[in-house]
């Protein structure tokens, strides 16, 4: 995969809509953008209210594998589903190479999401550390940045 096609995330598991809401609402608050922002969450009235009140839309329905029916917004959504749009088939722990993890990274976040944790994710390549900060800060687990050129 080229420098060109990968996109660059940082990616966080809060461990369920409230803390996700949290994590959110910081993130908006040190400056990112709703845009950039991305949200995975398994299907629940209280994933797509959180949908609703960060990103004013119902978000999209996907049955993937290893986590089951979820709700997903943001551009993580469309790195991970690629030009296959195999994300459904292929699952999170095979997909997260686009966005710049190894597989087994992938695969812990597909756990804890699957386990009904919020995947929150952040495309700023420049500003990577400020959102790592932030997820621990208000409880991302594993937080990690992916595809990353810079240093702290």
């Amino acid at each position: 995969m080229s420098d060109e096609e990968r996109q660059s995330f940082t990616v966080g598991v809060f461990q369920d809509t409230e803390w996700a809401q949290r994590g959110l609402e910081a993130l908006g608050k040190e400056g990112f953008p709703s845009e950039s922002l991305s949200m995975i969450s398994k299907e629940s009235p209280e994933a797509s209210a959180l949908l609703q009140r960060t990103f004013a839309v119902n978000g999209t329905a996907l049955d993937i594998v290893r986590i089951g029916p979820v709700v997903a917004h943001g551009p993580l959504l469309g790195t991970l589903q690629g030009r296959s749009r195999d994300l459904d088939r292929s699952g999170v722990s095979a997909t997260m190479r686009r966005a710049g993890f190894q597989t087994h990274d992938g695969f812990i976040f597909e756990t804890l999401t699957a386990r009904g944790g919020v995947l929150v994710a952040v495309h700023s390549a420049p500003r990577a550390a400020d959102a790592l900060a932030v997820m621990f800060a208000y409880g991302g687990g594993n937080a990690a940045i992916g595809a990353w050129a810079g240093r702290v």
